[in-house]
C-alpha cells in the first residue's frame, strides 16, 4: 500500500490501481524498471537466455575488456543490428512481436542469446 501512498489517490481509486498492479497491466516500464541488461563477456551473453514481454527493452552492455561485440538478430518477423559495439558502450533494442529469437555475435559465432517474448 506505499506504492498508493505515494501516488496520491483517493481512496475510490485506490483499489482499481492495486487491482491494475497485482494483474500486471501497468509494465515494468510504467513502474519505473529500466531495461533488461544483457552483458557482452567472455565471449558471451550473460545471461545466455531472457524471457520478456512484446514491447519491453534489452540492452546489450560491452562489458568484455577491449574486445568489440556486434549483436545482430535477422528474422522474418524481426531484426536489428547494433554495428560493432566498443567496449563500454551500450545498445537498446525494444522487441516488438511475440516469438523465439537468437540474437548472435557478428564477430564471436559462438555467442548466442536466446530471447522469448510473449504478449
Amino acid at each position: 500500500m506505499l506504492l498508493l501512498r505515494s501516488l496520491r489517490v483517493g481512496k475510490a481509486a485506490a483499489a482499481p490501481v492495486a487491482a491494475a498492479i497485482l494483474a500486471g497491466v501497468l509494465t515494468g516500464a510504467a513502474l519505473g524498471a529500466g531495461p533488461y541488461l544483457i552483458s557482452q563477456r567472455d565471449r558471451e551473453f550473460k545471461p545466455g537466455e531472457i524471457a520478456i514481454r512484446r514491447g519491453e527493452t534489452v540492452r546489450f552492455s560491452n562489458d568484455d575488456g577491449e574486445l568489440l561485440h556486434h549483436a545482430y538478430l535477422s528474422s522474418d518477423a524481426f531484426s536489428f543490428d547494433s554495428g560493432d559495439q566498443q567496449p563500454g558502450s551500450n545498445f537498446d533494442v525494444v522487441f516488438p512481436v511475440v516469438g523465439e529469437f537468437t540474437v548472435l555475435c557478428g564477430i564471436h559465432p559462438k555467442m548466442k542469446l536466446r530471447v522469448h517474448v510473449t504478449r
